[in-house]
């Protein structure tokens, strides 16, 4: 067993899910064994990933693994950003204001709305003819 300290979190949005792991490190992000760079190829989504570290000040103090899986890349990369910042507070609970306050703690509880029966999909209807 190794003496490293763990701090894990799950987060969530839309159909995406992600366990994050962060550890004592240098600052590296790992996502489904690929690097950040690697797995979120758009830069907004890189962007989107990192916010908390840069927000608290902790981007070169801690390493994070994370498993994704579900959704879209942009979705994942939503739920990666909820779970570094659960996980961020149990590692340091005095962030917890600066990281509510941005909204990052916040789970985002919009989700696709299914297909109704009789028509084309969730609210698109099928054509209606006259003659």
């Amino acid at each position: 067993m190794s003496d490293t300290v763990t701090y894990n979190a799950l987060g969530r949005r839309k159909e995406a899910t992600a366990r994050v792991t962060i550890t004592p490190g240098k600052g590296g992000i790992v996502c489904n064994k690929l690097p950040l760079e690697k797995y979120f190829l758009r830069e907004t989504d890189r962007i989107m990933v990192i916010q908390p570290l840069v927000i608290t000040n902790t981007a070169a103090k801690y390493d994070v693994t994370a498993n994704l899986k579900g959704g879209g890349l942009t979705g994942q990369a939503g739920a990666l950003r909820h779970g570094i910042s659960r996980a961020l507070i149990s590692a340091e609970p005095e962030l917890k204001d600066s990281l509510r306050k941005q909204g990052f703690l916040t789970r985002d509880p919009r989700m696709k709305e299914r297909k109704k029966y009789g028509q084309k999909g969730a609210r698109k209807r099928f054509q209606w003819t006259k003659r």
